[in-house]
């Protein structure tokens, strides 16, 4: 059988394309097969970090702040705690044990008490004064106390000075217990036995001369 030069024309090129699409099924692409995964091990090294959780910061409570009360005067000190004094107080002398009446003199600089046989003498070269503490027609037992310091006191009738020699004692007003200085003088005439100056109370007490007795007397020791 004859194949005119039309046909054949023809015939080839759908053999061609015959060959092709045959060659396109049967062949696979290169690169696109899918490997199957493999599920690797954890271990430390390839476990991925967790970071730990940040948790906000939590301001400590503030209380709030109070200003502390002030001072609150009382019926025997003042706001700042100074002893308030009456113009007559019960001052405890601790050598005798004994509570005197002592009179507050605000316009007086130095402190006096009564006393009598005043006898001044030398001890390992220092100056010393024996004395008996007296009032009224009572009087203690000598005394014997090194001297302070010597004042001279001038009398305003007159123009006659006289030394007087001035000791240390521990006396207490209220709760106020101190140490302080007391020129010796026969008192025995006047209605105190105990005059008190502004060098016991200054910078430590207040003076109302309006009362009398306000600091509560001191308990004897037994």
């Amino acid at each position: 059988m004859k194949i005119t030069k039309k046909w054949s024309t023809l015939l080839l090129p759908i053999l061609l394309a015959g060959c092709m699409s045959t060659t396109a099924t049967t062949t696979p692409e290169t690169g696109t097969t899918d490997k199957p995964v493999v599920e690797q091990p954890v271990t430390p090294e390839t476990k991925p970090a967790v970071k730990p959780e940040t948790k906000p910061a939590v301001k400590p409570e503030q209380k709030p702040q109070v200003d502390p009360k002030p001072p609150v005067a009382t019926n025997l000190k003042t706001a700042d705690g100074k002893l308030i004094l009456g113009e007559e107080e019960w001052m405890y002398i601790k050598a005798i044990n004994h509570n005197a009446k002592a009179r507050i003199d605000t316009g007086a600089t130095t402190s006096s008490i009564s006393a009598v046989d005043i006898e001044m003498f030398e001890r390992d070269g220092k100056d010393w004064v024996k004395f008996k503490l007296a009032h009224g027609a009572g009087e203690t037992k000598e005394f014997e106390s090194p001297v302070a310091r010597i004042v001279t006191i001038r009398q305003s009738s007159t123009e006659k000075r006289t030394d007087r020699p001035v000791i240390e004692a521990w006396v207490q007003i209220g709760d106020l217990e101190t140490k302080t200085e007391f020129t010796l003088n026969d008192r025995t005439h006047m209605t105190f036995p105990v005059l008190l100056g502004r060098t016991f109370f200054r910078d430590v007490a207040v003076v109302d001369v309006s009362k009398k007795f306000i600091q509560p007397k001191v308990k004897l020791a037994k």
